[in-house]
């Protein structure tokens, strides 16, 4: 469903709670909790296991080597959260996901709830991404010890985007990525240090010029560095 209540929700499931709080608590993710327009809440899956050593892995059938998180806290987990409150999407950080971009970030700010499930050990069991999981995303084409990394950094590029987590929110509406172009170069004060000038169009006021400029710029910048991103919108 849409976010008409400019509120959203980000569950976060994962067996290392305690990283996730000094980056829930610090700048614009503390920001816009405390404006009440984001409530990030995180669920230690340990919570919700049977073991009496609070095990929430064993090891794979067949013989492969590492564990697996097992299907039953996780199952019950989430259960929980939705027999609270519908869901949009179930995220599976995954290393063989879709990769993340800022136009999925964009998708997933519209959103209301949202549950990150955060991957760890060898994986999961597979029935959890049959049966449980509505999306898996990557961060990219590389193996970390956890899901966790991830999680934050999809908390972090959706939050952001909520109207009224940042200062400026034209700010965000022009970052990288958003039209698939890169950023064109920013400069501040002062605009001559040890001759290293910032160019004269920034210091004209002509604003048609400036935005013409910034855009030649963000594609010059595209096609030099990412011209895989031109190539897509093709």
């Amino acid at each position: 469903m849409l976010n008409t209540s400019l509120r959203m929700r980000i569950d976060i499931i994962t067996v290392l709670p305690e990283m996730f709080e000094s980056v829930l608590s610090t700048s614009i993710l503390k920001r816009a909790q405390n404006k009440g327009l984001a409530e990030l809440v995180v669920h230690n899956l340990r919570d919700y296991t049977n073991d009496i050593h609070r095990k929430v892995d064993d090891y794979p059938f067949g013989g492969e080597a590492g564990m697996v998180m097992k299907i039953e806290p996780v199952d019950r987990c989430i259960s929980n959260l939705k027999s609270q409150r519908d869901y949009d999407e179930i995220i599976f950080t995954s290393p063989d996901g879709e990769t993340f971009n800022q136009q999925i970030a964009n998708r997933l700010s519209m959103l209301e709830n949202i549950i990150i499930l955060c991957g760890h050990y060898k994986g999961v069991d597979y029935r959890i991404r049959e049966h449980l999981i509505t999306r898996e995303i990557s961060i990219g084409d590389y193996v970390l010890t956890g899901g966790e990394l991830p999680a934050m950094v999809m908390t972090d590029a959706i939050v952001r985007l909520l109207p009224g987590a940042i200062g400026d929110e034209q700010s965000a509406l022009s970052d990288s990525f958003q039209d698939n172009l890169l950023a064109p170069p920013i400069y501040t004060r002062p605009a001559d240090y040890k001759g290293w000038k910032v160019p004269d169009i920034l210091l004209s006021g002509h604003e048609a010029k400036i935005a013409e400029w910034r855009h030649n710029q963000s594609l010059e910048r595209t096609q030099r560095l990412r011209p895989d991103l031109l190539s897509s919108e093709l």
